[in-house]
C-alpha cells in the first residue's frame, strides 16, 4: 500500500486537541486493512517524527438515509499516534 493510501486524513476535534496538548497524541483516519506497524511506518515517513505507540479502533458507520431509502455509512478505522517527547506534526500546529 502507498503511504497516502494508509493515512487518509487527519482528525482535528476538540477531544484530540486536548490529547495533543496533554499527551502528544495525534489522530488520523486510516485504511481499515492497515496494521499498527504499517501505520507507524507511514506516519514516521510522512512527517519525519518518532512514533512511540499506535492505538487503533474500528468505528461503525452511522445510519443514514437518502430520501426515503435507509442506508449506512461505511465503517472506518481511527489511529491515535503517540509521538516522542518534544516532537510535533506541523500540520496540526499551524492553526
Amino acid at each position: 500500500m502507498n503511504l497516502y493510501d494508509i493515512v487518509r486524513r487527519p482528525l482535528d476535534t476538540e477531544k484530540f486537541d486536548r490529547a495533543r496538548d496533554a499527551h502528544n497524541q495525534y489522530a488520523f483516519e486510516v485504511d481499515r486493512r492497515a496494521s499498527k506497524l504499517e501505520i507507524k511506518s507511514a506516519i514516521e515517513q510522512l512527517f519525519q517524527v518518532n512514533v512511540l505507540e499506535v492505538n487503533t479502533a474500528v468505528l461503525r458507520g452511522k445510519n443514514a438515509r437518502l430520501g426515503l431509502r435507509p442506508g449506512q455509512r461505511p465503517n472506518w478505522k481511527r489511529a491515535i499516534v503517540t509521538l516522542a517527547k518534544g516532537e510535533a506534526i506541523a500540520l496540526f500546529e499551524g492553526k
